[in-house]
């Protein structure tokens, strides 16, 4: 279901930084309790091949989110152990060496079958072995979560797999929202940090129209 406007999932889950710690992580709680900004993004799988552009280019940005009060996680559905091995290997093989930030690794599938971003087309009971039968790669899509200081998901959007995202739309976003909290207006299509932003109400989008115009 649809998280945006509502608080993120309670849940603790796995992760690993880049010095081999293994510990819980529960995203509402990192949000509230450091009153930060967190943006989530997952991605299907380590050791593939658009998913290390992507972390790549969060960690490059790295210095932009902490500018915005904003915390940076990863996450897929990989084990801490392999997300560790990922981290240690160098960019001129395919490795993620270099990323600082945390990546939860959700291998039981809670959050991500509670966020339903998971790709899975079918599910069946097998009575004969009286497991459950998935379709489809049971990893996730390049899901992507921005939530606020106090745990509420302000905007979530889903990749599929081949789409790598565009890391300054996150922070362009983050930006519109923060404009949005300490000036009390709406930022309207394509708006930027400088631009004009404009209160919500009719008077006010016919003048910030008219300008458009002329």
């Amino acid at each position: 279901m649809p998280y945006t406007g509502k608080k993120f999932p309670n849940i603790n889950v796995n992760a690993m930084n880049d010095m081999g710690d293994t510990f819980k992580i529960n995203v509402l709680e990192e949000a509230q309790k450091n009153n930060k900004k967190v943006i989530l993004f997952w991605y299907p799988k380590d050791f593939t091949f658009v998913c290390p552009t992507e972390l790549h280019a969060f960690q490059a940005a790295l210095p932009e989110f902490d500018k915005r009060n904003t915390l940076v996680i990863g996450a897929s559905c990989d084990t801490a152990e392999v997300h560790f091995a990922w981290l240690n290997t160098p960019k001129d093989n395919g490795g993620i060496e270099g990323v600082t930030y945390p990546i939860i690794a959700d291998s039981n599938r809670n959050l991500s079958s509670v966020l339903d971003i998971l790709d899975i087309t079918e599910k069946s009971y097998d009575e004969l072995t009286g497991k459950l039968q998935v379709e489809g790669d049971n990893v996730t899509y390049r899901a992507t979560y921005i939530i606020d200081e106090e745990g509420t998901v302000v905007h979530e959007s889903v990749n599929h797999m081949p789409l790598g995202r565009n890391v300054s739309e996150f922070l362009r976003l983050i930006d519109a929202y923060t404009h949005v909290q300490e000036k009390g207006e709406v930022c309207p299509a394509n708006w930027e940090e400088g631009k004009d932003a404009m209160k919500p109400n009719a008077k006010d989008t016919a003048t910030y129209l008219a300008a458009l115009v002329n």
